[in-house]
């Protein structure tokens, strides 16, 4: 073997771990691609803070506040009368910290509203009930049951607020947003499919006064 050919072959062999690091990324940029010729927008990268919102317990402080102080000590989700608070423990779900989701438990306003009254790290702060902002409910007309003409009114039975909260608006449903705490109920109890009303997350408010 003569010696460029030596150094070729020897070229090539220190090369093979790089090229075969490098081909998957080529696939992905090619399926990328793919999607763009489609009409699919391609992912962009995220910059900053996870832009993603959940529903958080009674008394969360402001979501990045909120996401910094917990500790995770899973008190919040223990005392829960209800078992409405989870946490991924392995952080991949809503950071990690406490969050409720309203399709499979809501937030009952419970009597003692324990959640908030035992949190050790002050991340849940004791706040009257009527001043309780988990968020909001948003009402879809196109399939609520009442605009074809079916006198449902579940979700206003089973709010824990009644009236103060929701109430029924002709063959519609108002929601009264100085008087919804955002718990859930109307959500879970609704019978439509998809829901016709669900609670917006507050930390996807931020910034409107609620």
């Amino acid at each position: 073997m003569n010696r460029r050919r030596f150094f070729r072959e020897g070229l090539r062999e220190l090369l093979k771990p790089l090229a075969q690091s490098i081909a998957p990324i080529e696939r992905a940029a090619h399926e990328l691609g793919k999607l763009e010729l489609v009409g699919i927008p391609a992912p962009k990268p995220m910059q900053g803070v996870n832009t993603e919102t959940y529903l958080r317990p009674p008394g969360a402080l402001e979501e990045m506040a909120f996401r910094e102080t917990c500790s995770r000590c899973g008190t919040c989700a223990n005392v829960c009368p209800v078992n409405c608070i989870k946490i991924d423990t392995t952080g991949h779900i809503a950071s990690g910290v406490p969050y409720i989701d309203a399709d499979t438990q809501p937030c009952v306003a419970c009597d003692g509203l324990y959640c908030m009254n035992n949190c050790p790290s002050g991340a849940l702060v004791p706040t009257p009930l009527v001043q309780i902002n988990m968020g909001l409910a948003a009402w879809q007309r196109e399939t609520c049951l009442r605009t074809s003409g079916e006198n449902c009114t579940i979700c206003v039975d089973q709010c824990p607020l009644g009236s103060a909260a929701i109430d029924i608006d002709g063959q519609g449903i108002r929601v009264k947003e100085k008087g919804c705490i955002g718990c859930g109920v109307c959500q879970f109890q609704c019978p439509t499919t998809p829901k016709s009303i669900q609670v917006v997350p507050k930390g996807h408010m931020a910034g409107r006064s609620m």
